[in-house]
């Protein structure tokens, strides 16, 4: 059955000053201003300008837009652009609600496919360049007018309600109303200073419930995907500004480490792209997804994060040639001596959708014991999820009539629920060893990073280093 984004949310009341209710990372309930909306609107355009955004307001109401921003400007993978409509409400004679809508365009080729609306969205300003603007392709897109309006050469789009900046916004400026409140008609004096505004997307229902310090939470994915490694990618955004360092764990040879590490801590320029992809792991002649294009941006979303001061880190903890169980226990090992040594961070470990099971036996292995098995043997809070998604297609190798391994852009047939990110809990595990789902909605297949050298995915004939 499908369910609709807003059918997750309890949308209660609360008044200034009380203590609002949150479930996971996302609030469930609106934010409600006790106050008139002439009181709360001088402070609510005082808190957008502090924070960098020209906006317009709208004739005869309280209601603004902001101009389109840029984020991340100048990265190859993860530069997006965004807005937001705002307008405050009555909500009976004393008091109001504002309600905030964010729409987000992205130029990022990697995830244009369907699905793929749903956005990374981290703010990328700097000091040097605190609007996020002045990139080529700002102006490019600034000199594109249409009805006096900027247009936007997306490649993909998401509108939502985002009641994440409305309590953001309230806990800013309410404690500022009720001190500056007057008793004449004046409005309140303006006395909002500029917040962090560090962005994660749409927030993901029920991750929260999870990712919490000192918890292992194992994601079982189908390889070759663009929204898995998306998802992953906001997750860690939303739990790192949630004050939770988390550790990101990726089905990566370990010998690539220090790659890995190196990348991280770069500026991200060709040189540090060309380091990371002379790996041979890049250019496996079957490319099985998990050195996808979509991988890549992962990397790159956590290195961005981790210049913004995110504290987010990476580790690699595949055992190639090691086959079967050994493969199992070894990779088990490599989480667990990363759990041990990070007791007050969230790990979030992305693999093929065998691996986290704990329980048990497969089809045809009734001894076989999964790594998700093996962790959950020597440590609490250890949770698998199998992932979930409406069809769509993905990279996969699989044997070929001839018997030979044949990899290439699929069908994935899944189920309906929606374009929104979720994690639903079945209330212990299932017979399959999950205690739940992630849901990435509609699945678009990720090619292969690279063919070969350093070559970018798609193009036999690049010679330079792509991404």
């Amino acid at each position: 059955m499908r369910r609709s984004a807003w059918g997750w949310l309890l949308l209660l009341v609360v008044v200034s000053g009380c203590t609002s209710r949150f479930v996971d990372f996302a609030p469930d309930e609106e934010a409600i201003y006790a106050q008139p909306i002439d009181e709360v609107w001088p402070q609510v355009r005082a808190y957008f300008r502090a924070n960098g955004f020209a906006f317009r307001e709208v004739p005869g109401g309280a209601s603004l837009e902001t101009e389109w921003r840029e984020e991340f400007a100048g990265s190859r993978v993860s530069a997006y652009w965004h807005r937001y409509l705002v307008t405050a409400r009555p909500e009976g004679p004393h008091r109001c609600k504002l309600v905030i809508t964010r729409e987000s365009r992205s130029v990022n080729k990697t995830l244009k496919a369907p699905g793929s609306e749903l956005l990374w969205v981290v703010d990328g300003r700097t000091d040097d360049n605190p609007s996020g603007i002045g990139s080529p392709m700002a102006a490019m897109l600034a000199q594109q007018q249409s009805d006096d309006a900027v247009v936007l050469v997306g490649e993909s789009q998401q509108s939502a309600r985002d009641l994440v900046l409305e309590w953001k916004v309230f806990r800013k400026i309410s404690p500022v109303i009720a001190r500056e409140k007057k008793t004449s008609s004046d409005s309140p004096d303006v006395e909002v200073m500029k917040d962090a505004m560090v962005e994660c997307g749409v927030p993901i229902l029920g991750l929260g419930r999870l990712a919490r310090a000192g918890h292992v939470v194992l994601l079982g994915e189908v390889h070759g995907t663009q929204e898995v490694p998306h998802f992953v990618a906001q997750s860690a955004c939303q739990v790192a500004t949630q004050g939770i360092p988390v550790t990101v764990g990726v089905e990566v040879p370990a010998g690539n480490q220090a790659r890995l590490e190196t990348f991280l801590a770069s500026e991200g320029g060709e040189e540090d792209w060309r380091k990371l992809m002379e790996s041979p792991f890049w250019r496996s002649p079957y490319p099985d997804g998990r050195n996808s294009e979509a991988v890549a941006y992962l990397l790159e979303a956590l290195r961005k994060l981790r210049a913004q001061g995110m504290d987010v880190r990476l580790f690699a903890y595949d055992h190639p040639p090691l086959e079967g169980e050994a493969r199992e226990e070894a990779m088990a090992r490599t989480v667990l001596e990363v759990a041990a040594a990070s007791p007050g961070r969230a790990l979030l470990v992305v693999s093929g959708n065998l691996h986290p099971r704990q329980v048990q036996g497969l089809p045809w292995n009734r001894d076989y014991q999964p790594m998700g098995l093996r962790v959950a043997r020597e440590r609490r809070d250890v949770y698998s999820l199998d992932v979930a998604y409406k069809s769509g297609t993905a990279w996969i190798c699989a044997v070929g009539p001839e018997q030979k391994l044949d990899c290439g852009v699929k069908p994935a047939r899944g189920q309906d629920n929606g374009d929104r990110y979720f994690v639903q809990l079945f209330g212990g595990l299932n017979a399959q060893g999950y205690h739940g789902i992630f849901y990435v909605g509609e699945v678009s297949a990720s090619k292969p990073a690279v063919f070969q050298g350093t070559e970018p995915a798609g193009d036999a004939r690049a010679t330079s280093s792509g991404r």
